[in-house]
């Protein structure tokens, strides 16, 4: 891996007021005193091989500045010393703040500050690639500001999204509320003819643009609201059509089924049917194909038995010594690497009971800090109840996962064990579907997606007995087969000459090892 280049930050500030004064007036801004403001400096850089005066735009403090933005007075010149790590301005609001407005760049700061509007910028203005007014979860280490001002966030009850009314802009005040949760976010709207802060002062004066800031509407998420609410959604899937969810990395389950953010799955089977080996495979499935970042609670897999499952199946080698090539040093390395920039582990190390509530609470962190989109609880019987009635529990346990999987657009993975079942006369046993699960209905009712791995002498099957959308999926079944030397899935191809190899011959790995395949 290389390093990037260190990057010197000046500690000598130099306060050219009139330069700033022009440059934003050039802006439609009226600076009276740049004291009022959040930090600024002034110098000459290169852009483009030619030396031009530029303001650059402080992070961190006028004795320890932690990164500048510089933006060249004439053209549209960009250069950065330092990486910024936090949002630009955040030294003038006060740390007890209960309401923080977030802008897209540095100069929409100054433009709101000069009409007595205190906002903070993100660091990394708009994401580059956005797709349907989504941030592409290769852009998500972009919002690493995010976990750092995690207290703060917290700390606020209300806060406003005034990012550029383009796609880029939307795609920006999406992701944030995601992580955050839609619940305390509010949207700045802004008129035709202005498509940010700045152009609001500009075009709109101060007045105006006061009046829209002090107005703003509640991102869609609960209550009461008209149709022009949702007014963008609709014209998206009218021009786009809903298209599909994530793809789950085979083309006959992608025929079956897609993941799609926001909602729930339901993933039930008989014991030791590879329900949680499957689930494994999609979410390595995903990380490749579409960057996708997940938490992973797993009751009946340490962590780091959980990790050398997955980089089996990040390697396509097997983690233990066997009848196959086991993976190398290097290889594990590079797996484990891979792992660590896609998982994250949700663990009561203290051995405390968990409930749903503290599963949700850790699941937002990791939102928050990696901007994971997809959330794992295996199994559903570890998760203490909060009465002895089993229905209701399930019920309202259903019921917060699924308004937090909607409030941060993440797709959860909820396994949950079938009620004891007994064989057929020819010894089988019948695919247990959603009405089957143990201890509820509300699996059933509640499941977006309902889906059943069950095992067969020549395959595995995958039964998807239930879809809440058409366009994410349907009834129905695919067949997968499963390769018991290194933990993967893999489309299924009728062997004619099928290996006669025992489990019981495979050295340094216990049946377990093999989800019992």
């Amino acid at each position: 891996m290389t390093q990037s280049k260190v990057v010197k930050i000046p500690t000598q500030l130099n306060d050219n007021v009139e330069l700033v004064k022009n440059f934003f007036s050039s802006r439609g801004v009226k600076i009276n005193d740049i004291n009022d403001l959040p930090l600024m400096t002034t110098g000459t850089k290169w852009f483009g091989g030619e030396e031009k005066q530029a303001v650059g735009f402080v992070y961190g403090t006028r004795e320890s500045p932690t990164a500048i933005k510089w933006r060249s007075v004439e053209g549209k010149g960009f250069t950065c010393d330092g990486a910024p790590r936090s949002f630009y301005g955040i030294e003038n609001i006060e740390e007890e703040a209960e309401e923080l407005t977030i802008v897209e760049g540095e100069c929409d700061v100054i433009a709101l500050a000069s009409i007595g509007i205190k906002a903070v910028s993100c660091p990394n203005g708009a994401p580059i690639k956005v797709s349907h007014n989504r941030v592409d979860p290769e852009e998500d280490k972009k919002f690493a500001f995010v976990w750092n001002e995690r207290e703060r966030l917290d700390r606020c009850k209300k806060i406003v999204l005034a990012t550029d009314s383009d796609e880029a802009g939307e795609a920006l005040a999406e992701e944030i509320a995601r992580r955050v949760g839609r619940a305390k976010c509010w949207r700045v709207k802004f008129p035709k003819g202005a498509k940010d802060a700045n152009d609001a002062v500009d075009k709109l004066g101060a007045e105006e643009t006061r009046r829209i800031f002090d107005n703003p509407e509640p991102i869609p998420l609960s209550g009461v609201y008209g149709v022009s609410e949702y007014m963008d959604a609709v014209k998206d899937i009218y021009q786009n059509g809903h298209g599909r969810g994530a793809s789950t990395g085979f083309d006959s389950i992608d025929e079956l089924f897609t993941v799609a953010e926001g909602q729930l799955s339901v993933v039930t089977g008989m014991p030791s049917s590879g329900k949680s080996e499957f689930i494994d495979q999609i979410m390595i499935n995903l990380a490749k194909r579409e960057s996708w970042k997940f938490a992973v609670c797993s009751f009946e897999n340490p962590p780091h038995m959980h990790i050398a499952k997955l980089a089996e199946k990040v390697s396509g080698k097997p983690f233990y010594t066997g009848l196959s090539e086991r993976m190398t040093e290097d290889e594990l390395g590079e797996a484990v690497e891979f792992i660590n920039d896609h998982f994250v582990f949700l663990e009561s190390k203290d051995g405390g009971l968990s409930t749903i509530d503290s599963i949700i609470d850790r699941a937002k962190q990791a939102v928050m800090r990696m901007g994971v989109r997809g959330l794992i609880i295996d199994p559903y019987n570890y998760i203490e109840s909060s009465s002895q009635e089993e229905h209701s529990n399930i019920s309202q346990m259903l019921t917060r996962i699924t308004s937090f999987a909607k409030a941060h657009g993440i797709h959860v993975w909820f396994v949950a064990h079938p009620q004891k079942m007994y064989p057929r006369e020819d010894g089988t046993y019948a695919v247990p579907k959603g009405m089957n699960i143990s201890g509820s209905a509300a699996w059933f009712a509640k499941a977006d997606l309902g889906v059943t791995v069950h095992r067969t002498d020549e395959c595995v099957e995958i039964h998807c007995w239930k879809s809440r959308f058409k366009w994410v999926g349907s009834q129905g079944v695919a067949h997968l087969s499963y390769n018991m030397f290194n933990g993967t899935y893999t489309e299924r191809t009728p062997d004619p000459d099928p290996p006669t190899t025992s489990l019981s011959k495979l050295r340094g790995r216990a049946w377990d090892d093999f989800d019992e395949f």
